[in-house]
């Protein structure tokens, strides 16, 4: 595991390498690892990739690096999550740009069964102010399991998290630069408080400034580890609606409160509604409703057994049987690691289930027995 995090980093450190190639590289050859044990075999295995590729990955400063995070994320009880590890976002592993590895301080599980992202303006107003408490207050009673996703920014991203915190939900701050630093610090409290209560997470290695680029980039993770993506409030620009269209891109659920025609910070919100990019959200009842995350499920009630299902082959039972270790329902890449059957396998499977009536497609790539 240490050496494929080792060579993970090393890659996206390479010159001249982006990263859409080299998540192509390392899909199509398995790992990180592999792409560098078989680099003189690459040309054979990929024709459309250049000789000056081929010599670009002998890079030693690359290692050098990439040893030295590693170092540096042990030293800090800092997590370094690959694109195949279990731990790594399922959502978010999803969308052909996921960043090849994810640098994680914090408790709560990145696959919870419900995350939903929180974004906004970040000369919140009032109004924002209220919806994120009456949200969260009011999706306590309703959903009281959801991982709630920022990006700790000023204005709604902080009042996000700490309506979460307030409320008892896990929270997830994604940041625009390393683990070695909080920005802005006027959150850092709140940032310490979530290490214990959700976490923080990052694709930057440590020393990486908070540059105005980076802010877009961690937009995509925001928006690809989520179910749906929720604007609270938003002017015609900025940050917020760009989240928006990244979860729309990676056909999640988008959601957007609505303002008066004349509130310059409802006026992107309104426009989401208005062009049908996001659903119009009153209430977290609302939100609830749509993502058909209301049907209560009890341990108590009847589970699926085998012997009903005689038609059933080896492949199917094993995904029953660990549907019926979680009756709350799992998410695909989930029952792929408990299973170690192939995606593509996996997907098939699931899809003839639920022809015969056996599971049920929820939300984010999640299923349940009937």
């Amino acid at each position: 595991m240490k050496d494929e995090q080792i060579y993970t980093l090393a890659l996206s450190r390479i010159p001249g390498l982006g990263l859409m190639g080299a998540c192509n590289l390392v899909r199509t050859l398995g790992s990180a690892s592999a792409v560098f044990q078989h680099r003189k075999e690459l040309k054979e295995l990929l024709p459309e990739v250049s000789e000056k590729l081929i010599k670009a990955l002998d890079c030693p400063e690359a290692f050098h690096r990439a040893e030295e995070e590693l170092k540096y994320a042990e030293k800090n009880q800092i997590q370094c999550i690959t694109l195949n590890d279990a731990a790594y976002p399922s959502r978010l592993r999803e969308c052909e740009d996921a960043p090849l590895a994810l640098f994680y301080r914090g408790n709560a599980p990145l696959n919870a069964l419900k995350v939903i992202s929180m974004v906004g303006t970040r000369h919140a107003t009032p109004y924002g102010a209220d919806i994120c408490q009456s949200f969260a207050r009011d999706l306590k009673d309703l959903c009281p399991d959801v991982l709630i996703v920022s990006g700790l920014a000023y204005g709604i991203d902080i009042h996000a998290h700490r309506a979460a915190l307030q409320h008892g939900f896990s929270t997830i701050g994604v940041l625009a630069h390393g683990l070695d630093r909080i920005y802005p610090a006027a959150h850092r409290k709140t940032a310490i408080d979530m290490m214990d209560h959700g976490g923080l997470l990052t694709e930057f290695m440590s020393g990486t400034n908070p540059d105005r680029q980076n802010f877009v980039k961690r937009n995509r993770i925001v928006a690809g580890m989520s179910d749906a993506t929720i604007v609270v409030e938003s002017a015609i620009k900025g940050g917020a609606l760009i989240t928006a269209e990244l979860a729309e891109s990676y056909h999640r659920d988008c959601f957007a409160f609505p303002g008066r025609t004349t509130d310059v910070y409802s006026a992107g919100c309104n426009e989401l509604i208005r062009s049908n990019r996001a659903s119009l959200l009153l209430s977290a009842e609302d939100f609830v409703n749509a993502m058909g995350w209301n049907v209560t499920t009890h341990s108590s009630q009847k589970t699926i057994q085998r012997e009903l299902f005689p038609e059933l082959n080896d492949e199917e039972k094993k995904v029953i049987q660990a549907l019926q270790r979680n009756p709350d329902g799992m998410q695909i890449n989930m029952m792929v690691v408990e299973t170690d059957i192939p995606i593509n396998r996996m997907s098939a499977l699931l899809f003839e289930l639920e022809m015969k009536g056996v599971v049920r497609a929820l939300a984010g790539g999640v299923y349940r027995l009937l």
